[in-house]
């Protein structure tokens, strides 16, 4: 694939669906697994297949309503998945409750926040998280990247943009060893 290296994501994404028919197989099948090698072949891995939003989804996904999931440490699995949930609009008439920081944490600026970590801090020590979890007190326990065990999960289809919620439309996903992000845990 000669100088894909230098391709954009949606454009890497666009040869590797060419390359190895993954709308037909994902039809054919409910899903289609990839592992880093073939990924590796038009970009790095780590940036093809890390979406935080279904906003930064490739087109090619996003016009066929797929999503990506690790598997294990060099395997993805493609298919049609509900893998992102819309938050609820909140009443526009609640009033806005402020949390301030405590003033004895000198260490987070509130003018600073410059990740999502660094966010969660903030939200964790002015008891953002407790209040919305109704919870006197919370205490972050764990955070960052760890590697999984073995386990499996099922998750609700999205065909054609519509959520599908029973029982029958829902697709096991195996994991094993996966690299997983930990944003916090209580």
């Amino acid at each position: 694939m000669g100088n894909s290296k230098d391709l954009c994501i949606n454009g890497a994404w666009e040869l590797l669906f060419e390359k190895y028919d993954i709308l037909k197989k994902v039809d054919d099948n409910g899903s289609f697994e990839i592992d880093a090698k073939r990924i590796k072949e038009v970009k790095e891995p780590r940036l093809m297949a890390k979406f935080d939003h279904s906003v930064n989804l490739p087109e090619i996904f996003s016009k066929n309503h797929l999503t990506i999931l690790p598997i294990n440490r060099g395997r993805y699995v493609i298919g049609n998945f509900q893998a992102y949930q819309n938050l609820q609009q909140i009443n526009a008439d609640s009033p806005i409750k402020r949390m301030p920081l405590p003033d004895y944490i000198e260490s987070l600026d509130l003018s600073k926040i410059t990740s999502e970590a660094i966010a969660l801090n903030c939200a964790y020590a002015s008891g953002i998280i407790a209040d919305f979890l109704n919870e006197n007190e919370l205490n972050p326990t764990v955070a960052g990247r760890l590697g999984s065990g073995a386990f499996d999960f099922f998750i609700n289809l999205n065909k054609h943009g519509k959520n599908v919620c029973c029982v029958t439309q829902t697709q096991k996903i195996c994991v094993n060893k996966s690299q997983i992000e930990i944003d916090g845990g209580v």
